[in-house]
C-alpha cells in the first residue's frame, strides 16, 4: 500500500514528494501537467514586495527554508540550480529615492535593503535616478530543476504521465484507491488545475496569467537582476529572462502578442541596446485573493489534501508550505491558520 498518491509535479508537487521520499514514504506522482507554471515561471526569489518597499509574508522564515531545501537538492542531483544574485530596483523619481530611503532605515528591513542609492554604471542600462540594492535575492531554473526531479522520479518509477481522472478514485476504509494503487492519503497539488478538481473547487483560486521573453542580448552586459516595470535575469552567454505580465482574466497558457509587446515596453524603459526574442511562454499561476497558500484536509474526505495557492512566490513558498502540510498529515502538526482551507470553510461545506 502507498502512503501517498500525489497529483501535479510542480514545485509544490516535488516539494512533497521530496519530504515523503526523505521519510521513507512509498509514493506515486501523476504528473497533471494542463496547467503548470513552475517550468515557465522566471524563478525569481525575493522577499521585499518592491511596489511599496515592504517585506513579503514571513520572509525570513521561507528565505531560510527554502534555500536550504535547494541545496539539497543540487547535492542530490548533482546540478547548480539556486543562482545567488543582487536585485537592484530602478527608481523612477526622486519619491521613490526618498521611499527607499525611508524603508531601508525600518528594523525588519535592515537586513533587506541596502540604504545607499547606487549610481548606475552600466552604459547599456536607463537609470538616471539611480538604484536600490536588495539583498538576499536570486533565482532558481525552475525548468531544469523540474526536469531532472521528473527523471529522477522516473528512475525511482514512482510518476505517471497521464492526466489524473478524479472520477476513478474509490474510498474504502483504511484509504483510497486509484486505478489499482491503494493509499492513505492523496495530495492534490495541481496548480491552477485545481479549477477542475471536485473536491476542491470550490476554494477561491483565482489563477493569474504570466508572461515571459528570453532574449539574446550582447551589448547588455548585466550581471545582476535589475527590476522596474519588468524584472531582467541574467542567464548566461548574454541570454536573459525577462517577466513578466499580470492578466487576470485569460487562463490559458498561449502566448499573446499583447503580453509581448506589454514586455517589450517594459524593457525598453530599461536597456538602452538591441535585443533578439528567442522565446515567448505562459503559463497561469495560482494565486488566491487573500495572497495566502491553501493548505489542508477536505471536510468529508480525510484521505484528501490539498497543496495549492503559492502565487506569484512559489520558488519561495513551495518548500516550506510543503513541509508544513506532511507535518501535518503525518504528525498532527497544526496548519498556520493564515493557510489553512478552514478559512473557507463556508465554501467547502
Amino acid at each position: 500500500m502507498l502512503d501517498y498518491i500525489i497529483v501535479g509535479s510542480g514545485l509544490a508537487g516535488i516539494s512533497f514528494a521530496e519530504f515523503c521520499l526523505q521519510h521513507q514514504q512509498k509514493i506515486r506522482v501523476f504528473q497533471s501537467d494542463l496547467y503548470q507554471s513552475s517550468k515557465v515561471a522566471g524563478g525569481l526569489y525575493n522577499p521585499v514586495i518592491l511596489k511599496r518597499f515592504t517585506l513579503a509574508w514571513k520572509s525570513e522564515e521561507h528565505v531560510a527554508f527554502a534555500l536550504n531545501f535547494y541545496q539539497q537538492l543540487e547535492d542530490k542531483l548533482h546540478r547548480k540550480m539556486d543562482h545567488s544574485l543582487p536585485l537592484y530596483r530602478v527608481f523612477h523619481d526622486v519619491a521613490e529615492q526618498n521611499d527607499w530611503f525611508g524603508s531601508s532605515d525600518k528594523p525588519k528591513l535592515t537586513d533587506w535593503l541596502d540604504s545607499k542609492i547606487e549610481l548606475n554604471d552600466n552604459e547599456a542600462i536607463n537609470a538616471p535616478f539611480g538604484l536600490g540594492k536588495v539583498l538576499k535575492t536570486g533565482y532558481v531554473d525552475t525548468k531544469l530543476l523540474l526536469d531532472l526531479y521528473h527523471a529522477y522520479l522516473v528512475q525511482q518509477q514512482v510518476i505517471d504521465f497521464s492526466v489524473f481522472d478524479y472520477q476513478s478514485i474509490i474510498f474504502h476504509k483504511d484509504g483510497v484507491e486509484y486505478e489499482g494503487f491503494k493509499a492513505k492519503h492523496i495530495v492534490f497539488a495541481e496548480g491552477y488545475g485545481l479549477k477542475s478538481n471536485p473536491f476542491f473547487c470550490h476554494l477561491p483560486l483565482d489563477g493569474t496569467k504570466g508572461e515571459v521573453l528570453k532574449i539574446y542580448a550582447p551589448a547588455l552586459k548585466l550581471i545582476h537582476i535589475i527590476k522596474k516595470q519588468v524584472f531582467i535575469v541574467p542567464l548566461g552567454d548574454d541570454f536573459y529572462r525577462v517577466g513578466a505580465t499580470y492578466d487576470w482574466n485569460d487562463k490559458t497558457e498561449v502566448p499573446t502578442e499583447s503580453g509581448k509587446q506589454e514586455l517589450i515596453s517594459g524593457l525598453k524603459e530599461i536597456v538602452k541596446v538591441p535585443f533578439e526574442i528567442v522565446e515567448h511562454v505562459a503559463g497561469v499561476r495560482p494565486t488566491v485573493k487573500d495572497r495566502k497558500p491553501m493548505l489542508g484536509t477536505h471536510p468529508n474526505h480525510k484521505n484528501l489534501h490539498v497543496l495549492n495557492g503559492m502565487g506569484t512566490r512559489g520558488v519561495l513558498l513551495a518548500p516550506n508550505m510543503a513541509w508544513d502540510l506532511f507535518q501535518h498529515i503525518q504528525a498532527g502538526t497544526p496548519l498556520d491558520a493564515e493557510v489553512n482551507i478552514s478559512r473557507f470553510k463556508k465554501l467547502l461545506w
